[in-house]
């Protein structure tokens, strides 16, 4: 009984430094020491579950399998963290986040085999807990996987027809009536769960695969939610203090950046999740007729050297490049010569919330210099230059010119409103969500196209030669 106390003890320690490291997470200065908090109170309450925890008087059965077991997905998932590549890393997140729906939803199957093994009658509430565990899940296990598939390349288009929200929504039921149908008639079938269980990961994919790669990011984090659920479901089925806290912490706090991160782009959830926007190219034919103006390095570099407050809006296309290093370099050599440099973060930019924080702080950027949307755009009329690279829809002038566009009321940034505005692009393809760009045709707007690695070096070059 001692040691279940004990035991007690380190799952509210835990429990607490779960809290405390989510909340070391919300500033860049203090992200990885809140990283670490939790990893050890994830650690000590692993450790604690296989030194104190009891069943009926018996410790833990098949400890060297556990720790076996732990010790190979320690090492894929270090392995693969050190390797994956900075473009990469919203696939990573969304993947890893997957298995731990899948985890949920095992642990609920075996708990259903378990119980028709010893012929045990399930309680409507067990029962129902274990239910929703392995529906919530499954759904994310397959949304998670097709989130990857799709960021990775693997499926490089949306699959839609006329009605299919209300296939999915049936598919949902049909679950859910399985589910109840378990709940209701205290059944412990393993073959009718695993058929629920396999309906839920019909819906995962039904539901993730016609959404656009716009509204990927929002996608992630609401999955990211759902496997926190999964897992507090879990938690009060076993009576575990740390599984429970641990969910409703991932739960409440994905749920909370989903809602965040629909408002960045002024739409609701609902709209995000069911609506599919993002994928149609609209605009291309109006952009052939349109003229912009083309800049050199050498123009670029006088621009910023000559400029007063310069600054930088960050997109994907920077992380693609791999251009962060030569980006700060540039702007340290605009800094020794007296130039005022920030960085302007909008919400929703990148494949993932704060990628392009993480991709910055890669770089050693100093964490003053990174500044939200809404500190950055009263500033931006006095600013000299924006220079915009890899960005392309968060910086777009129809969200506040175009009731017609599909990005009509998302908040952006003014780059606009800037004196001068400079574009470092590929090339004249639309952004993520499909919709052509005003701001390339701007008066004030200059294109320098090329890659943003190599542009950003042969401005830098420029620079240090005026």
């Amino acid at each position: 009984m001692q040691s279940q106390h004990v035991l007690a003890v380190v799952y509210v320690a835990s429990s607490v430094m779960f809290i405390w490291g989510l909340k070391l997470l919300s500033h860049p200065r203090t992200a990885r020491q809140g990283n670490r908090i939790a990893a050890a109170g994830m650690l000590a309450a692993i450790a604690a579950t296989i030194s104190l925890h009891t069943t009926e008087g018996h410790s833990l059965a098949n400890v060297p399998f556990i720790i076996a077991a732990m010790a190979i997905g320690t090492g894929i998932g270090w392995i693969a963290a050190r390797r994956v590549p900075m473009t990469a890393m919203p696939q990573m997140v969304s993947l890893f986040n997957g298995m731990g729906g899948g985890c949920a939803a095992a642990i609920a199957m075996l708990e259903m085999v378990h119980a028709a093994h010893n012929t045990q009658v399930l309680s409507p509430p067990a029962a129902s807990m274990i239910v929703a565990s392995a529906i919530i899940g499954s759904v994310s296990l397959s949304g998670s996987i097709i989130a990857f598939a799709k960021l990775q390349g693997l499926i490089e288009r949306s699959f839609r027809f006329q009605g299919q929200n209300i296939v999915n929504t049936l598919i949902l039921l049909s679950s859910l009536g399985i589910g109840t149908t378990i709940v209701a008639s205290a059944t412990t079938n393993p073959m009718l769960f695993a058929l629920m269980i396999a309906v839920a990961l019909l819906y995962g994919i039904a539901f993730v695969i016609p959404i656009g790669g716009a509204d990927m990011p929002v996608v992630i984090s609401f999955l990211n939610s759902c496997t926190g659920v999964a897992a507090a479901f879990g938690g009060l089925y076993y009576g575990n203090h740390v599984m429970l806290t641990g969910g409703i912490v991932v739960g409440a706090a994905g749920m909370l950046l989903t809602l965040l991160m629909a408002r960045a782009m002024n739409r609701s959830v609902l709209n995000v999740l069911f609506s599919h926007f993002g994928e149609s190219a609209t605009g291309t034919a109006v952009a052939q007729q349109r003229v912009m103006r083309s800049i050199t390095a050498e123009d670029a570099a006088v621009l910023l050297r000559y400029a007063r407050d310069v600054v930088i809006v960050p997109g994907y296309g920077l992380a693609v490049a791999q251009g962060q290093h030569a980006l700060v370099k540039l702007a340290q050599e605009l800094e020794r010569h007296g130039v005022r440099v920030r960085y302007a973060i909008h919400p929703v930019a990148g494949r993932m919330p704060g990628h392009m924080n993480v991709l910055l702080a890669e770089a050693n950027v100093p964490y003053d210099q990174l500044v939200e949307m809404e500190h950055i755009n009263p500033d931006m009329p006095q600013v000299d230059v924006v220079l915009v690279v890899g960005a392309n829809d968060v910086v777009n002038p129809a969200a506040r010119t175009d009731p017609s566009s599909p990005l009509w009321g998302m908040p952006i940034i003014d780059a606009d409103r800037a004196k001068n505005v400079i574009v470092i692009k590929r090339s004249m393809n639309p952004g993520y969500a499909g919709v052509d760009n005003e701001l390339f045709y701007r008066p004030n707007t200059s294109m320098l196209f090329g890659d943003a690695k190599a542009m950003l070096e042969a401005v830098l070059d420029s620079v240090k030669q005026l």
